[in-house]
């Protein structure tokens, strides 16, 4: 299987989770493959300090979200499975419905028929019934459900380290080893011995 990865970014809170896994993808020699919706671009720029251009730097390639020929809406062609990052819940329930209406979730679509490994970083909360039903049917269609919740044990002291957690925790999924995320080392103390 080629070394690349389709990282799609919607428009929920949390872009700096699609920027930073295309650092990480950068950083272990993955070719990224991006794309971006529109409400993604606003959120981009209401929680950043990046253009769109900086974000499309950061990718090997960048897809326009309605180029539905694009390579990346093909099963055959050969990726390691796509990372949403985040993934709004509109994203959601049009990846669960196969009623796709973009490249992103065309992709998404892509994962699930290849039975490649499909992340979500659903970010949402509260979760109602449906959300909660919508995250189920994906789950049984082999999505990956990981929200982007922080990992205390590793004693985060910045966002920015609560967010690479996420990311690389997201990124195991796909056997990559992240070297910012901190591991569980087991209990140290009375409790562990």
């Amino acid at each position: 299987m080629p070394r690349r990865l389709v990282v799609g970014i919607s428009g929920a809170s949390g872009a700096i989770y699609g920027v930073r896994a295309l650092d990480a993808l950068r950083e272990l020699g993955v070719e990224s493959h991006l794309v971006v919706t529109r409400a993604a671009l606003l959120t981009l720029s209401q929680e950043t300090d990046l253009s769109a251009d900086d974000l499309m730097g950061r990718a090997d390639v960048s897809h326009r979200l309605n180029d539905v020929g694009a390579s990346i809406a093909s099963g055959s062609f050969r990726t390691m499975g796509m990372i949403v990052a985040p993934c709004s819940v509109r994203t959601m329930g049009e990846i669960a419905t196969g009623v796709t209406s973009t490249l992103l979730t065309r992709a998404a679509d892509v994962m699930l028929k290849e039975r490649r490994p499909l992340v979500l970083m659903v970010r949402e909360t509260p979760l109602h019934l449906g959300h909660l039903r919508t995250m189920t049917a994906l789950a049984e269609m082999g999505a990956v459900i990981a929200p982007p919740l922080p990992a205390f044990y590793a004693k985060p002291a910045s966002i920015a380290e609560m967010v690479d957690q996420s990311v690389g925790r997201a990124l195991d999924v796909f056997g990559l080893d992240w070297a910012a995320v901190k591991r569980w080392d087991g209990l140290k103390g009375p409790a562990g011995e």
